[in-house]
């Protein structure tokens, strides 16, 4: 996977304003602001991540502490016979970890009956937060997944990158949570907080000039949703008391709180992303896969077979 210089370097301390060894020595020049905007803006995005998985672990312990006897009449969830399924939760810009996973995904299948099929399964949320958007739909449209059938849906950050493209004044409503890495990940300056209307324009007619067409077909051509055996794959989760059939696309993107504690019995097994978690999360109703990667440096994929369920996932 090609890796930006900039994405090798976000560890490392910048040198201050007046540092003549970065403006001279080094030539940095008219990069070094961008630069710094980076440092400050991986900054900022640090402490929103930690707050934010401090909330959701927070909610999770609280669910823990009562759960009902059963959310599923029936026998266990299963998936049909002669077929095993991988479903991958978020990996907002985190094509490094995406392309360990799929290796240790693939060196999993090789283990399979022969008579077996693989199924990988993407739940949105390739792109923002992290600085290898571009990447990350690079390598799924690669042969990186082949051996495999593969079914990619979509995200709500998918969802805002193509609002962004069709409205720019979007923007910074899309910036706030992940748009500007994903600006960068195609050579996009991100407008600054308070930057005019004019600058948003700009900022999306040179991402519509740096997305590669096969990128754009790619986000307009993802589902919402995919039904395997007793389970129901989508991002974020459904509506509790909407027959599955009749959800709608908003909540299958967006849906969080209200169908996290809910516990009234679903006709079939969600498995999701969109709410970060420590690690992965399992109970009759549902199975939780976003383990915060861009963060956590952990990106998990359950795998169901017959009745088994078992996660896999990159090291920290």
């Amino acid at each position: 996977v090609r890796v930006p210089a900039l994405t090798r370097t976000q560890s490392a301390p910048l040198p201050g304003p007046g540092s003549s060894l970065a403006v001279k020595e080094l030539g940095l020049g008219s990069l070094y602001p961008r630069l710094v905007a980076i440092r400050n803006l991986l900054a900022r995005r640090a402490e929103q991540g930690l707050a934010f998985i401090r909330r959701t672990t927070a909610r999770a312990r609280d669910r823990l502490a009562w759960e009902p006897p059963s959310a599923r009449v029936g026998p266990p969830a299963a998936v049909p016979a002669g077929r095993r399924i991988y479903a991958v939760g978020d990996i907002h810009g985190r094509a490094d970890l995406l392309e360990r996973l799929i290796i240790q995904l693939r060196n999993d299948a090789a283990q399979m009956e022969p008579n077996c099929a693989a199924t990988l399964i993407f739940l949105g949320d390739y792109v923002d937060r992290g600085f290898q958007s571009r990447e990350v739909i690079d390598l799924l449209l690669s042969d990186a997944c082949c051996g495999f059938e593969t079914v990619f849906l979509k995200g709500n950050h998918e969802l805002a990158m193509l609002e962004f493209l069709e409205d720019p004044l979007t923007g910074p409503r899309w910036a706030t949570y992940g748009g500007a890495e994903t600006l960068v990940s195609y050579g996009v300056q991100p407008p600054g907080p308070e930057a005019p209307a004019e600058s948003w324009h700009r900022a999306c007619e040179e991402l519509t000039q740096a997305l590669p067409e096969t990128h754009l077909q790619f986000l307009n051509g993802l589902p919402v949703s995919m039904r395997l055996g007793d389970y129901l794959f989508v991002h974020a989760g459904v509506r509790p008391g909407v027959p599955l059939d009749k959800q709608s696309e908003t909540d299958m993107l967006w849906i969080r709180d209200d169908f996290i504690n809910d516990h009234k019995p679903l006709d079939a097994v969600i498995v999701h992303g969109h709410t970060p978690v420590n690690a992965p999360y399992r109970d009759a109703r549902r199975i939780g896969v976003d383990t915060g990667a861009y963060m956590s440096g952990r990106l998990t994929a359950v795998r169901l077979e017959g009745e088994q369920v078992d996660f896999l996932f990159t090291g920290v």
